[in-house]
């Protein structure tokens, strides 16, 4: 398949995100590779598969966990809580700085969505309410545990990683984080009215629901400054065998108590056609970015039309980014795109990471 965007595409005009100016209203989006080494350290790939990318107006890099205890949903992915691990990400952020690139750190804890085959720890949630699924463990696959309901004195401890997690993450050099409250995980988990069966400050009213996210937002805003800080959000997204009976109040909740901070962007996982994504795009006066998934991740004339109509301020996308190390240059020319190999999504080594095929260069020709 191929798109063309001509140079004056709202798509492809800069665009001021929180304290970082992006060249481009195509964001690459957080991909799970699941090739880190086993402690967690980024690969010395991971600078290269980075910085081929650069052509993003900002590059959200794959989740990261916040602490040791809050990994281990999938094998070999990253973390952001060693100093190990910030030297590594140290040398992504020089990677892609060089190549004229920006760069977030999406920051996670994957609450039940964990293994203690993978983590080596119990997994934790709101409520000890398991997700109905199996994951890749050492061993094979085994069905997701009964998480530990978090007593309330633990939560503050939390709310301290995120923190400690963004400070490395711009010590290292990075141009801000993106605060990790969908698809399933922790924060997400604390959103639903379903997972979330607390009869304390932490469940039952949206607000409630809505305060360990609101209070992460704002521990890492005091940290490293609103213009560094992005928030991801995916209201009523079964991801993580996730339900959510309620997938607005929660959500109305939480922008009210954080769109006074100035955040640098909300990001959102969300069909534009849904009451959902009205309610929350009328309550976000900043820099929205959408996400639509998988169906319309290279539907570029849509998302064209939804940039010029001011429906968005710019699109995250994904598997287009993962084939595609070029995306921004193949838009200009019309070229083929590459199709996404699945296979080797979360493979170890360069193949379906590094290798993807890139444009040659268009050589000038030369004086008489």
């Amino acid at each position: 398949m191929n798109y063309k965007l001509n140079a004056d595409a709202a798509l492809l005009q800069p665009i001021q995100v929180g304290d970082t100016v992006a060249t481009n209203r195509l964001f690459m989006a957080p991909l799970t590779r699941s090739r880190a080494d086993a402690d967690g350290t980024p690969s010395p790939l991971a600078a290269q598969y980075y910085s081929q990318r650069a052509g993003a107006g900002l590059i959200i890099s794959e989740a990261t966990a916040v602490a040791e205890t809050a990994n281990g949903a999938y094998m070999n992915t990253p973390g952001m809580y060693t100093d190990r691990h910030q030297h590594g990400w140290a040398e992504i952020a020089e990677s892609v700085h060089a190549a004229g690139g920006k760069m977030f750190v999406q920051l996670w804890h994957v609450g039940r969505m964990a293994h203690s085959d993978i983590s080596g720890f119990e997994p934790v949630a709101p409520s000890a309410i398991a997700a109905d699924m199996v994951t890749h463990t050492p061993s094979g696959k085994k069905p997701l545990e009964v998480p530990r309901a978090l007593d309330i004195d633990e939560i503050p401890a939390i709310v301290a990683q995120f923190r400690a997690a963004a400070r490395r993450a711009i010590d290292a050099g990075m141009d801000g984080v993106e605060i990790h409250g969908a698809n399933g995980y922790l924060l997400h988990q604390f959103a639903s009215d379903v997972v979330n069966q607390r009869a304390d400050a932490y469940g039952g009213s949206p607000e409630n629901r809505a305060r360990l996210t609101a209070e992460v937002v704002e521990a890492v805003v005091d940290e490293i400054g609103a213009g560094r800080v992005g928030l991801r959000i995916s209201p009523g997204n079964p991801a993580g065998g996730m339900h959510e009976n309620d997938a607005i109040s929660t959500y109305e909740a939480l922008l009210e108590r954080i769109a006074p901070l100035g955040l640098a962007y909300l990001h959102v996982l969300i069909d534009p056609g849904t009451r959902a994504f009205g309610v929350i795009r009328a309550l976000w006066s900043g820099t929205f970015v959408l996400n639509t998934g998988r169906g319309t991740d290279t539907d570029f004339s849509l998302l064209e039309g939804y940039a010029q109509w001011g429906a968005i301020s710019a699109y995250a996308a994904g598997r287009a980014f993962l084939a595609n190390p070029d995306l921004i240059d193949r838009l200009l020319l019309g070229a083929e795109l590459n199709e996404p190999d699945v296979t080797t999504f979360y493979a170890p080594g360069p193949v379906g990471y590094t290798d993807y095929p890139m444009l040659m260069a268009v050589e000038e020709p030369r004086s008489a």
